[in-house]
């Protein structure tokens, strides 16, 4: 029986053809920011992702400052939010070796910590902390603290 030409199925039947649009890549993806938590808490790395998440950010997550160290040398994110008390390597280690690294890319850097007393902060802003917020934090609080920065 001879088959009509409806009965033919298209040549790209079962395959998916990209449009010009599908195929383009993506200018989102490229420009979007990257944010890095470092904090030995998980809880606080994921109350803290949801929040950056929120304002556009892909984040990635380091459990100490050794590992975040390691992760800054071969990508360096836009943001990093960073605690102070970690095992390995502290925060506080952490800034000063990302502060002397020569990268064209210089984040803004967060501390979210439990440390409190003004010789704290004033130690995390000498060596290279944009701005500081104290533990337990609220989405309002870091927010205003990226806003402060330019990174909300």
């Amino acid at each position: 029986m001879p088959s009509t030409p409806a009965a033919k199925a298209p040549a790209s039947y079962g395959r998916r053809t990209a449009t010009p649009a599908q195929s383009a890549p993506q200018p989102e993806a490229a420009t979007q920011r990257q944010c890095l938590l470092v904090d030995d808490s998980r809880m606080i790395r994921k109350v803290a992702r949801q929040i950056v998440e929120a304002r556009g950010y892909a984040v990635s997550e380091s459990e100490n400052g050794e590992e975040a160290l390691s992760k800054c040398k071969i990508a360096m994110p836009d943001l990093i939010i960073l605690d102070w008390d970690m095992p390995i390597m502290t925060g506080i280690e952490f800034l000063a070796e990302l502060r002397a690294l020569n990268s064209d890319k210089r984040p803004k850097v967060v501390f979210c910590t439990t440390h409190s007393s003004v010789t704290d902060i004033h130690q995390a802003v000498e060596v290279g902390a944009d701005e500081y917020v104290t533990k337990p934090f609220n989405e309002a609080s870091l927010v205003a603290k990226l806003q402060n920065i330019g990174a909300a």
